[in-house]
Parts: C-alpha cells; sequence; structure tokens
C-alpha cells in the first residue's frame, strides 16, 4: 500500500575542498546537512557532486544521502540517491529511495522523494511502502 509524508526541512550545503588526485577540479564537491519536519522527523547527511556550466541556469548534481529518523513513528535509517538537472533553467529532480538500504523499523522500505520550494522554505513529498510490521 502507498503511503505518504510531507513536511518541510532546513538544509545546510558546506562546500568541501578539492583532494588532489580525486577527480576534476570542475566538479565541485559539498556535505549536506538537512533537518527534517513532519510525518518525517530526523537528520539526513551526504554528499553531493555538482557540475555548473558556462551557461546560465545549466547544471548537474548527484548526491547520495543517508536519513536518520522517525517516519510515521517508525524509527530507522534509509539512503537517497539524488540525480538533478537544470536545463537553461527548467528544473528535473529525481530522488529515489536506495533499494534494501530501510534498517531497524524502516527495513523494506521503498520509495521516491520529491522537493519543492517555495517562499524560501523547502518542501517534501516521500511516497513510500513499508512491510507490515511482524
Amino acid at each position: 500500500m502507498a503511503m505518504h509524508a510531507q513536511g518541510t526541512f532546513d538544509v545546510t550545503i558546506t562546500p568541501q575542498s578539492f583532494a588532489e588526485g580525486v577527480g576534476d577540479p570542475s566538479v565541485g564537491r559539498m556535505a549536506l546537512e538537512k533537518h527534517f519536519k513532519g510525518d518525517l522527523e530526523g537528520v539526513g547527511r551526504g554528499q553531493m557532486l555538482a557540475v555548473g556550466t558556462a551557461i546560465d541556469g545549466s547544471a548537474g548534481y548527484v548526491a547520495m544521502e543517508r536519513v536518520q529518523a522517525a517516519l510515521h513513528g517508525r524509527e530507522g535509517s534509509f539512503a537517497l540517491q539524488h540525480n538533478g538537472v537544470m536545463n537553461r533553467g527548467t528544473p528535473q529532480l529525481s530522488i529515489t529511495i536506495v533499494p534494501d538500504s530501510g534498517t531497524d523499523g524502516l527495513s523494506g522500505i521503498a520509495g521516491t522523494l520529491t522537493i519543492r520550494i517555495a517562499d524560501g522554505v523547502h518542501h517534501y513529498e516521500l511516497a513510500y511502502s513499508l512491510p507490515d510490521v511482524p
């Protein structure tokens, strides 16, 4: 059965310094920390890689994030995989729960997360499924 969770989150993005011998210096690396509020209460931490272009409004990013939280009363963690593209100002974003990444009360979780920014506030909606508690 599909379930839904929604709320807001605050995010801190901290640029990380270039590491010699690791990739190309034009690929930016950032640390992510999110604080989720609402149906999902907890913290997400991860890393993001991003590339901008010479064309204003065009860029891409990927990120991996581990969320430790309570979701509708069930506690545990899961991983999110982000894939984002901005094509001359038009965004495309896909965020998926990594299969079999759920732990403890969130074991078996599957689904997708969408983000909307309105008036400077980050909103999330998580469409997910969880197996019944044994």
